[in-house]
């Protein structure tokens, strides 16, 4: 995919996120929900950090996959349950989303959400990438 992140100098300087994100390709993948569940189906992780680290690696997962890479996402959805707990932790979360899918962010929202699913689950992430 070749992706042209677009900032205008006329809104707020992004932090973790790109305003718009104007993405050309052949294939468009749709990410389904991913929390912090293991392969047996349990949730891991007791802080937001560990779940939010795992639901990444979940749906990079799935991207991998389906043929994408990091670099070929174009939105993502941050779905929690506690929004102060979220900015409290943003910078470690920015080192993880660093660290599992590089520096590039896509489009991105969070989301404060009653509950999720799996009563245990603090955060999810859904998304959509294009591929070349």
């Amino acid at each position: 995919m070749t992706a042209e992140r677009v900032n205008p100098p006329g809104l707020s300087p992004p932090t973790g996120f790109s305003h718009a994100v104007v993405a050309a390709g052949t294939r468009v993948v749709f990410l389904a929900g991913q929390t912090a569940l293991d392969a047996d189906g349990e949730i891991t992780g007791d802080t937001l950090p560990e779940q939010f680290d795992r639901a990444l690696g979940n749906l990079l997962g799935a991207l991998r996959a389906a043929g994408g890479t990091p670099a070929d996402l174009a939105r993502v959805t941050v779905y929690a349950t506690d929004l102060a707990a979220y900015r409290a932790h943003a910078p470690e979360l920015g080192r993880i989303w660093h660290r599992s899918a590089g520096r590039d962010y896509p489009a991105m929202a969070v989301v404060q959400v009653v509950r999720l699913w799996d009563e245990r689950a603090l955060v999810e992430l859904d998304g959509f990438a294009v591929l070349p």
